[in-house]
């Protein structure tokens, strides 16, 4: 591998430090007291050696110890100033020559403190990027900027690879480490630099630590179910296929959680949620990842009005938890995710976006409609499928605001309960949010006869061509035939979440570390 100049000086800086006598990466504990934006947040003019006295945790000369990335450096005469970016933000530390002893002599080891100090600031031994610990006490300088007076300096660990200097003007960035495909393939590089990027990945924790708290309040409980099966079921995409070498069988990773999560509530608990990985090997785009994050929750004697209200509940909490208000902007449009949210058939949807009723045609008069607007392999496509498709083209786009779409096709819900009012139904409700699909929620399926019939339906679409339709999963029709309750079930995308709550335009802003080809 052939090192770039920057490179080969940082090693040398490197064995400098070591030739001196200091360890550039030391194994001991370093306590920290103190992080940048809680020092100046709550920092006050006020000196208790003065007799002074106060409450505020930071205050003029109090002792502190800090630690961090080193991200900008300039000496001035006696005076070394240190940018030092830490978990929370970024302070300031002041390194006076006048604080520490001469220089050792040349070919002596430093001895003390201040003659490590010395050299390692002052003969420019350090560079950007470096990990160090500061231990000293805070103060405002001339310039009126809340600093750290350093006293003790730490080398914590080298950085022996240049990061990239972004500057910042008017609030705009310069020489920024903006390729897409260097920021996902080097998200910790990313991390460091951007400002902004650690913030989303902050609140996305927050997204799913808020929805864990209105479950568990709600009495519900957290359980795991297993990624690798036998059968890929609970859902209709494809899957991806391994092999497992001790049964000698092939198995997939999961594409959905809900079968199993329905095994849980046959056998006696009355909520389950799992908040898990998922796999489907399908296409790659601004919104859809080959693994991604999925919540599903199973509540029993509940149905799909019951979940549609939860869900209104759910959304508003999680939204004024991640941004302290039910409103979001989303590129040109300001989403709103204050209960309650239209609630509107699909059948009635289409309708409404194109003119045409479909409920009473035939499924070759709905592949004509589905051509016409430009569905492709039609032939393939069951009557449900088509309903599907024409929905995505013509309507999907169009729901910017938070909007429940109702009562689909039989054909397209082979877990779903028949609608109790409108034959040929079923009750089941897609959220839309920003023209994006978030939430799939049913009343459940818990007739067992019905299920069987269902999943032989969707053996005859497999039989057409449909590589997305569900084969039967006999272990859960057996579940079912011992009796599962009444219960309403739903799935909510954690990535699709977290670009609403937190405006960003794709689903690799939300993801550490989305699916990429491999370097070559």
């Amino acid at each position: 591998m052939e090192l770039s100049e920057q490179e080969l000086v940082r090693r040398q800086s490197l064995q400098t430090m070591r030739d001196m006598g200091i360890n550039p990466y030391p194994a001991d504990e370093y306590v920290v007291t103190g992080y940048s934006t809680d020092i100046k947040a709550s920092f006050v003019d006020i000196n208790p050696e003065n007799n002074e006295t106060t409450d505020a945790p930071w205050y003029t000369g109090k002792p502190v110890r800090i630690a961090g990335r080193l991200m900008s450096r300039r000496i001035m005469g006696k005076a070394s100033f240190i940018e030092l970016q830490d978990s929370k933000g970024r302070i300031q530390v002041y390194v006076s020559r006048d604080d520490i002893q001469a220089p050792t002599p040349e070919g002596e080891t430093a001895t003390t403190i201040e003659q490590q100090m010395y050299n390692i600031v002052f003969k420019k031994l350090l560079d950007i990027g470096d990990f160090i610990g500061i231990e000293g006490f805070v103060f405002r300088t001339q310039m009126g900027e809340i600093s750290v007076h350093a006293k003790k300096l730490t080398v914590l660990a080298k950085s022996l690879k240049p990061l990239p200097i972004v500057k910042y003007k008017d609030g705009v960035a310069y020489d920024g480490f903006t390729d897409p495909e260097q920021r996902y393939r080097q998200r910790y590089v990313d991390l460091v630099v951007n400002e902004g990027v650690k913030d989303v990945f902050l609140k996305r924790s927050t997204i799913v630590r808020t929805m864990r708290q209105v479950f568990d309040e709600a009495g519900y409980t957290e359980v795991e179910t297993p990624m690798l099966q036998a059968i890929a079921g609970g859902a209709s995409a494809r899957p991806f296929i391994t092999h497992h070498n001790a049964l000698d069988v092939d198995m997939y990773m999961r594409i959905a959680t809900e079968l199993y999560l329905k095994r849980l509530i046959v056998g006696g608990f009355e909520g389950v949620y799992e908040i898990g990985r998922n796999f489907r090997n399908e296409g790659m785009d601004r919104s859809h990842n080959p693994e991604f994050t999925c919540m599903e929750l199973y509540v029993s004697y509940k149905d799909y009005n019951w979940m549609m209200s939860f869900t209104e509940q759910l959304l508003e909490k999680i939204a004024i938890a991640v941004n302290g208000t039910t409103e979001v902007k989303i590129g040109d449009h300001i989403v709103d995710f204050k209960a309650p949210y239209r609630r509107l058939p699909i059948l009635e949807a289409i309708q409404e976006k194109t003119g045409y009723d479909l409920s009473n045609m035939s499924e070759d008069e709905i592949r004509v409609i589905a051509k016409k607007y430009g569905v492709e392999d039609t032939d393939k496509m069951g009557r449900g499928k088509l309903i599907d498709e024409i929905f995505g083209e013509t309507c999907e786009g169009s729901f910017i605001q938070p909007t429940f779409i109702t009562d689909y096709p039989v054909e397209m819900s082979p877990l779903t309960k028949m609608h109790r009012s409108k034959a040929g139904l079923t009750e089941r409700f897609e959220l839309m949010v920003n023209g994006k699909e978030l939430a799939n929620a049913y009343s459940e399926l818990n007739d067992p006869i019905d299920q069987y019939n269902r999943f032989v339906e969707q053996m005859k679409l497999a039989d057409k061509g449909d590589d997305e339709a569900m084969v039967i999963d006999h272990d859960f029709m057996r579940a079912l035939e011992y009796g599962m309750p009444p219960t309403s079930g739903i799935g909510i995308g954690i990535d699709r979440l977290a670009i609403l709550m937190t405006g960003q335009p794709s689903i690799q802003e939300v993801l550490l570390f989305p699916t990429m080809k491999p370097e070559k």
